[in-house]
Parts: structure tokens; C-alpha cells; sequence
């Protein structure tokens, strides 16, 4: 070590023992910290600059602890390599360790895996504090809560060059299970990387609660439809009379309850005014959208979806949120499911529109003859409703129905999805490996949603196996065959892609077997039988209570005109949303007026103006305003884990009043670094070279 080497040592082990002895007040250091630097001094016996490594477990024992946490383990491995990718820090490791710090499961590259290994930052080694001094996943298990340990907080000097941070996993029990870690040698703060970290927590949480009950009756619900089948919804798995077996911290916390041992003492009555068999019934009539119910007393209102457990129903086959990748297996000698149809209300031919039924039936023709189709339509015009009714007429009825939503994945991950990849392949890969996607559409039905956001290096191999059926997966040298047929969609002008470059012309000769464009909801003949049917719908969902008549609220000559006469953007998603919104602030009332629709009643007319209205408006205005593109609809997609970065980045520039300098300040970040973390999550500043950084913009 060179002599600045040695003094540094020098003064941080001087810095730790001097906050000991003075305690925490008279140091500059957090009450945390130095509580644990304490511990390690005192009860552990450690000094900061004594040589000293991790121990590390038998291989006999370490394989005991795992098969201990299979599930665990199982639940984790998706989320872990989806946080990897999201952090995009090739000096960084996703870890999970056990209750006595032992690591069971790491994501890194290679090269930072053996860079650390020297510290015995590697799968076997046991970094509780006794072994490891103060360090984000020891010191976790103690507080039992969120920490983030930074270089200098680290006990051992060795380890100052790593920032660690770490939160609990909970299993369905409420007991702690495992400590999820970020490990970097970056010197970033690590304020965002705990809000991943804890939805990464939440979300192996949830899958556990289901794996670990799986013949139980899962309950989604929250005080706001929108948050239901996402992160912040309770969950409770439920015995077959209503006995509360699990839940998660969401749950207790809607609840008002302290623990889940409290939680297990009640039924669903004791909670919410409805038994278990009328709220599955009502989830099944609403195709498991979110209907109301009361809390026990009366004074909380809830958004509630009931699942069938395995034994009363296909688990798999059920509908429930359309998430970016999912498998549609039908049940054995029935017809097949339509979940699809029954997520996205209104299927293609169901209300008489001349133009739709007629592409239907041509489309279906094309698909009998094992010719791929290619469908265009506005975001939220029901091109996956449409892909279902082609696959559930088509010779490959009786196979899965594969929907892949090629924008929503993660860049990295598209390639294991769609290809699936053998043991080992990289790390953090299942040990089984994985089948791919398009394995699993075999013989059936491979639907590739929004196919012109895929990147370009992925269409050549994509290409290949359209044109061979043949697979290869990752880390594999056999071929395997596979027999699909093939429905693509896309918002994007592909032929305009194709001129641009960002298409491959031959790729795009190879989809467009049959083209269809699907018409917007505005330019449909059918709007108002359209109407009519998702109203009906929604009011028999439960989403309100309806007049002393019992009758659904009917509409009034002007919201009827209002809803026949707006341009829908977001087409038929937008059009439930707003017939939602209606029914709930109609409720107990018997008729829906223009009052009760007032996202319609500005937004669309700015929306429908003409261009150069919207020019002559947009100049009349002076005072400094958020930029356009933040308040656009039309905002990327982001996954789960983008989407809460943004919100974080969001409110730390709202909480710095959009002071770009104070905010890379308050993160440890350059302002570069944080203008392109910034332009990556699609914020846009309307005044970047304003006077101290000033900024603004609005939550799109």
C-alpha cells in the first residue's frame, strides 16, 4: 500500500474509533452508522484496518441453504436480472443473501464478480456484520429495514471503495426472509436505488405469497382502480371459507393492521362487507376488473378483484392484468379462453362495423393458409382483442396464444424471451434454463405487439427464424423446430420505419403477409351500440352502486352527443376509462350528465383543434411553462422499474424547484450525468440554460 494509501486507512479507521468513543452526536456520522461501527468494535471484536475476509460456507451447506430458499430464490431471479439491467452499471452486483447474510444468489458481469472476489464478495460468503463489519446487507438484517451504507460508512477499510445498498424481503408470514443488495463501486447516492430496490422487494413478495398458496384464493384491492394488479395493491390469499392465510405490507397497511399474524386472526368479513363466494362471483361477471366494496365499518371504499383458487379453476387460463408477456393456454376439452377479449372490452365484430367485420373475415382467411398478418392501429384500438379472434378461429385454436409486447422489455432480456436460454447462459440465469417464447407458441398462435420498436440487431435473428423454424437458444449449439403462425402489430408507419432505416425491409416483407388497419374508435360506425355494451358492462362490474331502482345510470342527450362527437385519442382504453370515471361520480344517481365526464370537457377540444389554432394559441403565451413533451400522451413506454425512477426524479425536482444543479447535487451526480439520466426517462426541461439551472416540467 503507498503511503497515501496508508494514511487514508490511517484516518478512517481514526474517524470510526473516535465516533465510538465520543458517540454518535460528537461525529459526522449518523446515529445508524455509528451504532453499528459500535457493535463491530464491541461485541464483534473487529478493527477497521485488521485484514480480515468474510467466511465463506461449505459447498455441502451452502446447497442446504439454498434448497432451503428455493422459492424464495425462484421468485427472485426474473426481478434481480431485471433490476441488473435497469441500474445499467456494469460496476454493480445484484445480490440476496439469507437471514445470516449468507449470499445465495448474485447478477453482476464477470468482470466486476472477479474484481470483488479478492473481498470475499462472492456466492457462498457470509456478510453479517460479525463477519463483514458495518456493509449494506449485514447491517440490513440488524436494523430490519431500508439502509444504504456509502464507501466511508463501511466498517473495514478494504471495503470503503464499495456503496452498498440493501432492504428486507418479507415472506408471506411477515417474517423476514432474505436481504436484497445493490453493490457497486460507484460513488453515486443511492437514493433511487433504494426505491428500485424496494419494488424489486414488493414485487419477489407477491410472487411468493401466490407460490407459496397455491391452492389458495388470491384478493387484489386498493382505495383506487388504477392501483389495482400493480405494486402498490394489497393481496391476500384466502382459504376456501374466507379464512385470511397471507398478505402482503401493502395490504396491512390499507388495513390499518400491525403484522400479518394480527391479519391471520381475521376473515374476509371481519374486513370487508362481502363474502368470499359473491365477491369471486362478481370479479368473474366484471372479466376481473376492479369492483367496489365496503370495509367492515362502512367508512373505507375499495376497488376489489377475487380470483378462483387452482382447485376451483385453471389458474393459468384466468384473466387478469395484460402484462408485457403472457401465455394463453386454453383448458382441456372446452373452449378456448378469451381472456384477451375480456381484459379489452369491444372484440372486433362485435357491434356491426362494416370495416371490421369485413377485415375479420378476410384476415381469417389469410390465417387458414398459414400467411402472417400484420395489423395497424392507434395505441388502444383492440389489436390484441382482434389477434385473439384470429387465433381462436384458426387451425392452431387448440395451442397457446402468445403475446409478446416487444416495447415493453427490457433491450437486454428480449433476446433470452423470445429465444429462451439453456443453463448457465449468463449469470444470474435459471439453473433449468428457460424455454423461449416462441417455443412456447409452438403449434399455435405468436402474437408480436408493437413489432416496430424491436431493435434492430434482434430483427436479423428474428428473421432467420421466421424464415428456418428453427430456435437456437442462448448458450445452446442444438436447433430446435418450432411450427407457429405468426400476427404482428404496430402504431408505427412501418414502410416510413423501413425508408428511415430503423426497419429491416426484409423483415418487413416477411410480416406483411396480410396487412389489416384496424379504424380508430372516432372513425367507427358502431360507437354507439360501442357505448351502449361498455357501459353495460362496466355498471354490472360493480363499480358503482347504481339508482333506488336498481337500473344502471343511463346517459343524457348531452353526454351521449359528448361521446359520440370526442376524437378519442386513446380510442376504446381511453373510452372505459372515461365511462369508469362517470359511473363513480354517478353514483346513487340515475342518470350521467355532461358534469360527471370532465376529462372530456377540455382536454379534447385543445386536442382537436387545428394545427394552427394550437400554433396561434401556443404564441399568444409568454410566462415560462412546462414543456410540451412532458405532458404529451404520447410519452414512451417505461417498465415498472423506469416508470418509479421517474417518479422519484419527478418529486426530487419538484422538492429543488427544478434547480437541475441542486438536484445532480443532492444525487452525487454530474450535471451531464443527470441531463442524460433525465433525457433517458423522458423528462423534459423547458428552460435547461435558465439562470442556476432553473427548470421546469410536468409529469407526463
Amino acid at each position: 500500500m503507498s503511503l497515501i494509501g496508508l494514511r487514508e486507512a490511517g484516518e478512517h479507521a481514526h474517524r470510526i474509533l473516535g465516533a465510538v468513543r465520543e458517540g454518535s452526536r460528537g461525529a459526522n456520522s449518523d446515529e445508524v452508522m455509528a451504532n453499528s461501527w459500535t457493535r463491530c468494535l464491541k461485541q464483534h471484536r473487529l478493527h477497521p484496518d485488521r485484514p480480515h475476509s468474510p467466511a465463506v460456507v461449505a459447498a455441502a451447506e451452502l446447497a442446504e441453504r439454498q434448497a432451503r430458499l428455493t422459492d424464495v430464490i425462484d421468485c427472485a431471479r426474473y426481478e434481480m436480472a431485471s433490476l441488473y439491467q435497469q441500474l445499467a452499471d456494469a460496476e454493480s452486483a445484484v445480490v440476496l443473501t439469507d437471514t445470516d447474510g449468507v449470499i445465495l444468489h448474485l447478477v453482476s458481469s464477470p468482470a466486476f464478480a472477479e474484481a470483488v472476489t479478492p473481498l470475499g464478495f462472492h456466492v457462498g460468503a457470509v456478510w453479517s456484520e460479525a463477519e463483514a463489519g458495518t456493509n449494506g446487507m449485514g447491517t440490513c438484517l440488524v436494523a430490519a429495514a431500508p439502509i444504504a451504507v456509502r464507501r466511508e460508512d463501511h466498517f473495514f477499510t478494504r471495503l470503503t471503495s464499495l456503496t452498498c445498498s440493501a432492504v428486507p424481503v418479507f415472506d408471506p408470514q411477515g417474517r423476514m426472509t432474505a436481504v436484497l443488495d445493490v453493490t457497486s463501486r460507484s460513488g453515486l447516492q443511492q437514493q433511487h436505488s433504494l426505491v428500485l430496490l424496494g419494488m424489486t422487494a414488493q414485487m419477489i413478495e407477491n410472487r411468493l405469497l401466490e407460490l407459496r398458496h397455491p391452492q389458495a384464493h388470491v384478493l387484489h384491492f386498493h382505495s383506487r382502480p388504477e392501483f389495482v394488479y400493480t405494486l402498490h395493491e394489497g393481496r391476500l390469499a384466502l382459504d376456501a371459507e374466507g379464512g385470511i392465510l397471507a398478505g402482503n405490507r401493502s395490504a396491512l397497511f390499507q388495513l390499518g393492521l400491525g403484522s400479518v399474524a394480527e391479519l391471520r386472526t381475521r376473515c374476509l368479513s371481519d374486513l370487508f362487507q362481502t363474502r368470499l363466494d359473491e365477491i369471486v362471483q362478481r370479479s368473474l361477471r366484471s372479466a376481473f376488473h376492479p369492483v367496489v366494496s365496503y370495509g367492515a365499518q362502512g367508512a373505507s371504499r375499495f376497488f376489489v378483484v377475487a380470483r378462483p383458487s387452482a382447485s376451483a379453476a385453471q389458474a393459468d387460463a384466468l384473466p387478469g392484468p395484460l402484462n408485457a408477456v403472457r401465455a394463453r393456454t386454453p383448458a382441456p376439452r372446452s373452449e378456448p379462453r378469451r381472456e384477451a377479449a375480456a381484459s379489452v372490452p369491444a372484440a372486433a365484430a362485435d357491434f356491426g362495423d362494416p370495416r371490421l367485420y369485413s377485415e375479420l373475415k378476410r384476415a381469417r382467411r389469410a390465417i387458414a393458409r398459414d400467411i402472417p398478418v400484420l395489423l395497424y392501429g392507434e395505441t388502444g384500438s383492440g389489436k390484441e382483442v382482434f389477434a385473439c379472434a384470429l387465433h381462436d378461429a384458426s387451425p392452431k385454436a387448440g395451442g397457446a396464444f402468445v403475446a409478446i409486447n416487444c416495447a415493453s422489455l427490457p433491450e437486454s432480456l428480449i433476446e433470452a424471451e423470445l429465444f429462451g436460454y439453456r443453463a448457465g447462459a449468463f449469470t444470474g440465469a435459471q439453473r433449468s434454463g428457460r424455454r423461449g417464447k416462441i417455443l412456447e407458441a409452438d403449434r399455435g398462435t405468436l402474437f408480436l405487439d408493437e413489432i416496430g420498436d424491436m431493435p434492430l440487431a434482434l430483427q436479423a435473428r428474428l428473421l432467420r427464424v421466421l424464415d428456418e423454424r428453427k430456435v437456437t437458444p442462448l448458450g445452446a449449439e442444438e436447433t430446435l423446430d418450432v411450427q407457429f403462425q405468426l400476427i404482428s402489430a404496430s402504431h408505427h408507419d412501418l414502410v416510413r420505419a423501413v425508408a428511415e432505416g430503423r426497419f429491416r425491409e426484409d423483415l418487413y416483407y416477411r410480416l406483411a403477409g396480410f396487412e389489416v388497419a384496424l379504424p380508430p374508435l372516432r372513425e367507427r360506425s358502431d360507437k354507439r351500440a360501442l357505448i351502449e355494451r361498455l357501459l353495460a358492462r362496466e355498471a354490472s362490474a360493480g363499480i358503482h352502486l347504481g339508482n333506488d331502482s336498481g337500473d344502471a345510470p343511463r346517459l343524457s342527450a348531452g353526454a351521449q352527443t359528448l361521446l359520440e362527437q370526442h376524437p378519442w385519442p386513446g380510442n376504446v382504453r381511453q373510452l372505459r376509462h372515461a365511462l369508469r370515471t362517470a359511473l363513480a361520480l354517478a353514483d346513487g344517481e340515475g342518470m350521467i350528465g355532461v358534469e360527471h365526464l370532465p376529462s372530456l370537457s377540455e382536454a379534447p377540444r385543445v386536442l382537436a383543434m387545428p394545427s394552427t389554432v394550437r400554433s396561434s394559441a401556443a404564441s399568444a403565451t409568454t410566462s415560462p411553462t412546462p414543456n410540451a413533451d412532458n405532458a404529451s400522451p404520447a410519452l414512451p413506454r417505461l417498465g415498472p422499474l423506469q416508470a418509479k425512477e421517474r417518479e422519484v426524479l419527478l418529486q426530487l425536482l419538484e422538492q429543488h424547484r427544478w434547480n437541475v444543479s441542486n438536484v445532480a447535487k443532492a444525487l452525487d451526480v454530474s450535471r451531464n450525468t443527470l441531463y442524460r439520466k433525465l433525457h433517458k426517462l423522458h423528462i423534459a426541461l423547458s428552460h435547461p440554460d435558465a439562470p442556476n439551472g432553473a427548470a421546469k416540467a410536468t409529469r407526463a
